[in-house]
């Protein structure tokens, strides 16, 4: 565990992306059935780069009904399916900007607690063409301050390349 002030872990995206050929090049968007076969890849490639350095859990929600989103997939275990739009990866769907989350206790009600051991957590919304969002990328973490917007904007990138989504976010990252 490093220390709360410090800065997370070093997560080298830019590596991760070179090793699997991607590049900034933006392809198209992906879209119906594919998109989620490219989440999973997302989640396979992130999971096995990034895992082992203070990551707790890994996965997509997607909006399935006006107030809530369901579990696409994820990494390593289950996790609460569906959830509102009240907590943070609702709020990073809303406010279509990668949300920064140090310590998720001093959340209160807006902090959907799948697992008690997690002390810290990203949400990075996926945009389409017209800056809309229905579905966010959700990272947690057992340590405090573990992301930071390093972070935000490698798993953006990574977003990008795979066509997950369609344009860094034009807000900066937000953090509680």
């Amino acid at each position: 565990m490093h220390a709360p002030d410090a800065p997370g872990p070093f997560r080298d995206y830019d590596a991760l992306l070179r090793r699997h050929g991607l590049t900034a090049a933006r392809p198209p968007l992906v879209v119906g059935p594919a998109r989620q076969v490219v989440m999973r890849r997302c989640i396979d490639l992130l999971w096995g780069a990034v895992g082992s350095s203070g990551i707790s859990w890994i996965g997509f929600y997607e909006r399935s009904s006006p107030t809530e989103m369901s579990l696409v997939c994820r990494e390593p275990k289950p996790a609460c399916s569906p959830i509102g739009l009240h907590g943070m990866c609702g709020r990073g769907m809303l406010e279509r900007r990668p949300i920064v989350i140090r310590d998720v206790r001093t959340l209160g009600p807006n902090y959907i607690a799948c697992d008690p051991k997690d002390q810290s957590e990203l949400v990075i919304p996926l945009l389409a063409q017209d800056g809309s969002c229905d579905a966010v990328l959700d990272v947690d973490s057992w340590d405090l301050a573990s992301f930071d917007d390093r972070d935000a904007a490698g798993m953006n990138d990574l977003l990008l390349a795979l066509g997950l989504t369609a344009a860094p976010s034009d807000a900066r990252s937000l953090h509680l």
